[in-house]
């Protein structure tokens, strides 16, 4: 009877060392869905304080048990209109404003703030070279978007209506494919422009919605060239939809779907939910996906070639092997001949700490008359 052997083996650098990174995408959507429809978009349960800061989006109702949250979006206001303000305090949209400004701008721009809208030859702001007083920020969950999000390779579509309730949407993705990156302290930004799926309508040149860091997963736009393309309904009040508990406010002259859009309440006297305007107008979107994404993140592969030459590893301390004070092999015809069976490799680091053990699906045979090569492959 055979004796079964593992053999213990350091792997030199270079020839028996192979380290490839590949960049790998994924569906974001929980289950490694791509996209996502208008009726599954949903808004969870959230404390009234943290509601007056930003809201969660799920896919599908909160109550539903396979329900997970997706996006937190935000609305942030230079001043802090939109929210309640004290005597001697700042708003809360002043605080995200603030906040997203020292995250993602250069410590040279954080005074001045977002200078999103002015971009564009056609922008909202751009004659005067204004910064944009208010934005909206569409955050994605890390466990979801991975490493970063896959640039030109997502959609986001939104919908609402004009001053005259006639309806009108948009179509935004980032200009990747035509452009370099900006560098900033959040890491690489991209434009949002017109277009859909990296395919850009019209480029950042003509009219800029927006500033895209793929790393932090986080879409920043233009309250002013959001609100200049889908303002709602002149004269109405923007009604500020929860599709958790599915409150619909009837406004004076209209409805809820008609004065959706992102002319947002500049109150102070009260908090405005001004970030349900986002959410309202990718409800209001009447297509099959709302939003198309996908995660990426870089898998690094270290491949181990580990070889067992003919002399290693041909006897074992297991005592079945041996017989007698003199430690003779109990079977006969291995005399001279000796055979082993491996069944697993151990790689040890530079300082013989073992680091990966791997079981071989079978025992392999070794012997005088025969060498041994594995591949190790190590994913992470």
């Amino acid at each position: 009877m055979a004796n079964i052997a593992k053999y213990r083996l350091i792997p030199t650098e270079g020839m028996d060392k192979v380290v490839e990174t590949t960049g790998q995408t994924a569906g974001y959507f929980p289950g490694g869905g791509g996209n996502i429809t208008s009726a599954e978009i949903h808004t969870s349960s959230l404390s009234d304080t943290n509601e007056q800061y930003y809201f969660n989006i799920t896919k599908g109702h909160p109550l539903s048990s396979s329900t997970e949250n997706i996006y937190s979006v935000s609305y942030g206001h230079r001043g802090g209109s939109g929210s309640k303000i004290l005597t001697n305090e700042k708003g809360e949209t002043q605080a995200i404003y603030g906040q997203w400004s020292e995250t993602l701008l250069a410590p040279s721009e954080i005074t001045g703030g977002f200078g999103i809208s002015k971009a564009g030859s056609s922008g909202v702001h751009n004659s005067a070279g204004k910064n944009d007083d208010d934005i909206y920020i569409l955050t994605g969950k890390r466990n979801l978007y991975k490493e970063k999000i896959n640039p030109a390779n997502w959609t986001v579509r939104l919908s609402g209506s004009l001053s005259d309730m006639s309806g009108t949407s948009l179509q935004l993705t980032d200009d990747m494919k035509h452009i370099r990156p900006t560098a900033t302290p959040a890491g690489p930004r991209y434009n949002i422009v017109s277009g859909s799926d990296g395919s850009v309508i019209a480029p950042a040149t003509t009219r800029t919605f927006g500033w895209f860091y793929p790393y932090l997963g986080t879409l920043v736009f233009s309250a002013a060239e959001l609100s200049a393309s889908i303002p709602g309904f002149s004269g109405s009040k923007n009604v500020a939809v929860d599709y958790n508990r599915d409150i619909s406010v009837s406004v004076t002259g209209s409805t809820a779907s008609q004065s959706r859009g992102f002319v947002g309440s500049s109150l102070t006297d009260h908090d405005q939910h001004n970030a349900l305007n986002f959410v309202n107008c990718l409800r209001q979107y009447n297509g099959s996906n709302v939003i198309n994404m996908r995660s990426e993140e870089n898998i690094n592969k270290v491949s181990y070639i580990c070889r067992l030459k003919s002399g290693e590893a041909n006897f074992s301390n297991n005592p079945t092997f041996v017989s007698g004070s003199l430690n003779e092999l109990r079977q006969l015809d291995m005399i001279g001949n000796p055979q082993t069976f491996v069944t697993g490799v151990t790689l040890w680091d530079n300082a013989k700490n073992p680091i990966a053990m791997a079981k071989l699906s079978s025992p392999i045979q070794n012997n005088f008359s025969s060498e041994l090569v594995l591949k190790i492959t190590l994913s992470y």
